[in-house]
C-alpha cells in the first residue's frame, strides 16, 4: 500500500476513534444530573474510554482502536435533599461521578484531534488529487 493510502488509513481511524469518545463524553455530559429512580439506588456512573494501537494487516501500519468503554469508580457526589425521591433514609442523594469541567476538557480535546485527523485527510487527498494532475498532464 502506498503511504498517502497508508496515512488515510491511519487518519480514518483516528476520526473513528475521536467519534466514539465524543459519544461518550457526550453521555456523560447529558447524564450529570440523572439520579436512581428509588431512595438510596445509585445513579448514572461516568464512562470511560480506552484506545489501543492495533496493526491493520491489509494496510500494513497501526491504527488505533477502541478498546473497551469502561465505568469510573469515583464516588458519587452526595447532595443532601431530604424530599427528593431518590433520597436515602439520611436525605443524601447519589449524583453521578461527572465533573463537568473534565468532560468539557475532553471534549475539547476530542474535537482538536478530531480535527487533526480531517486535516490530515484532506492534505493527503489533495496530495493525491495533484499526483494524478501531474500523471493526467504527460
Amino acid at each position: 500500500m502506498d503511504a498517502l493510502a497508508a496515512t488515510l488509513k491511519i487518519a480514518s481511524s483516528g476520526l473513528t476513534a475521536q467519534s466514539s469518545r465524543l459519544r461518550v463524553v457526550s453521555q456523560n455530559l447529558a447524564n450529570t444530573q440523572s439520579t436512581g429512580n428509588t431512595a438510596g439506588a445509585d445513579p448514572y456512573q461516568r464512562k470511560l474510554i480506552n484506545f489501543t494501537s492495533h496493526l491493520d494487516r491489509s494496510a500494513g501500519v497501526d491504527v488505533v482502536q477502541v478498546d473497551k468503554v469502561t465505568r469510573d469508580d469515583a464516588p458519587y457526589r452526595l447532595v443532601h435533599e431530604p424530599g427528593h425521591p431518590a433520597a436515602d433514609e439520611n436525605g443524601y442523594v447519589k449524583y453521578p461521578n461527572v465533573n463537568v469541567l473534565v468532560e468539557m476538557a475532553d471534549l475539547r480535546e476530542a474535537n482538536r484531534t478530531y480535527e487533526a485527523n480531517l486535516q490530515v485527510m484532506k492534505q493527503a487527498n489533495s496530495m493525491i488529487a495533484t499526483t494524478l494532475d501531474l500523471l493526467r498532464s504527460n
